[in-house]
């Protein structure tokens, strides 16, 4: 009987569809812990600290430096799917996947818009941002105890300056350019994107803006269909 040798785990990986992955804002990989990336080879891109008054399309360059792979497919949630739009101008892709996020300026609320507009953002205080409590989970659609634990870890580990950084971005978003082979999922309950302002191509109900925690069974769904 002949044995056949175990198959080489590295040769395996370098087998794998190669997918990039945004988070939002200073969150990392850990809100996507219950999303089955199995069959992949993901990398979560790691937030860099931002430049004095950087524009986002120089920031999207300097993330350029981890995607190494030929016509990658990007995954971004939130305001990480605003960072993927602009890397996606930058270089070809194959798919970029947006979650909860938008395509274009004209998918940013008029109301965010016009709050940068007069520089509203500037007077927050970093604190309040930070906070967790009762409106900053209706909000984000924390519902129940370990989706109220996963928002506070998020908002604690939040380095402050790439948060005012990323908010400022965000209110400010200028792009008009619509890329190439996007899918756009998006919650039917999202509170601070909701979903009347964008123009989605599949929704999850009752989903919210931590839908890949408290929706990851639906969303999973989603994304082996369209990886």
């Amino acid at each position: 009987m002949t044995i056949l040798p175990a198959p080489d785990p590295l040769i395996d990986s370098n087998l794998r569809k190669k997918i990039y992955i945004f988070s939002g804002l200073g969150a990392d990989e850990s809100v996507f812990q219950r999303l089955d990336f199995s069959g992949f080879s993901p990398t979560f891109i790691k937030w860099i600290p931002p430049q004095d008054h950087e524009p986002i399309e120089q920031y999207a360059s300097r993330l350029l430096d981890q995607i190494p792979t030929v016509n990658p497919t990007l995954i971004g949630l939130s305001f990480g799917g605003m960072m993927a739009v602009e890397v996606a101008k930058l270089i070809d892709t194959e798919k970029v996947v947006l979650l909860a996020s938008a395509k274009t300026k004209r998918e940013i609320p008029l109301y965010y818009r016009i709050a940068g507009q007069i520089g509203l953002d500037k007077l927050l205080p970093v604190r309040l941002l930070k906070s967790s409590g009762f409106l900053t989970n209706w909000f984000f659609g924390a519902n129940h105890s370990s989706d109220k634990q996963i928002l506070k870890q998020i908002l604690l580990d939040t380095d402050p300056v790439f948060l005012k950084w990323a908010i400022r971005k965000i209110l400010s978003w200028s792009n008009q350019t619509q890329i190439k082979n996007v899918v756009h999922i998006h919650g039917t309950s999202d509170r601070i994107l909701p979903v009347n302002f964008v123009t989605c191509d599949l929704v999850v109900k009752n989903g919210g803006h931590l839908m890949t925690w408290n929706k990851a069974e639906q969303l999973n769904e989603m994304l082996r269909k369209h990886l």
